[in-house]
């Protein structure tokens, strides 16, 4: 009888291990979760906007009738933003494409310095001086979105779990 049991069981355990192979398929109910599929793509799209950005007008200045971009504005009052906005968009969408754990965790450093430094370019570059407002251009609008969009990437990793990587 314990023999019989035993067998019973053991049929009974097999019948389970065999089902964790199994998977169900997964229903996502937002199309926001296949984000996390393509974000180093869509990261890498954003820093070639951001590369076309830094290279494209940001503001008209009709005080002195010259065009300030990431990399001129007049004796270089504002600075070469576009240095520093392309280092750290690119160290945050090349973070994206390696799978070391650390790396991903460094992008939101230099994804979030990425942002707030464009934020910083956007007022700056956009305000008004002596009582005279700039005219703003695309490229300023596109520099603040792109790196908005490579830091929000930062957020959504492809990356295995550890159970799998456990295996």
């Amino acid at each position: 009888m314990a023999e019989w049991l035993g067998r019973a069981l053991q049929k009974l355990l097999q019948r389970f291990e065999s089902a964790r192979d199994l998977k169900a398929k997964e229903i996502k109910p937002f199309a926001f979760f296949d984000m996390v599929r393509y974000s180093k793509w869509i990261s890498l799209a954003a820093f070639l906007i951001l590369l076309g950005a830094c290279f494209m007008p940001w503001t008209f200045h009709a005080d002195i009738n010259k065009t300030f971009n990431a990399f001129f504005s007049e004796k270089n009052m504002y600075g070469i933003p576009g240095k520093l906005l392309l280092v750290l968009g690119g160290i945050t969408t090349a973070c994206s494409f390696v799978t070391v754990l650390w790396l991903k965790r460094a992008a939101f450093l230099s994804g979030g310095l990425n942002a707030a430094y464009a934020v910083k370019n956007f007022l700056l570059f956009g305000s008004c001086y002596r009582g005279y407002c700039p005219e703003k251009q695309l490229g300023l609008y596109l520099m603040l979105f792109s790196s908005i969009i490579i830091f929000a990437m930062a957020f959504l990793p492809e990356g295995n779990d550890r159970k799998d990587n456990k295996k």
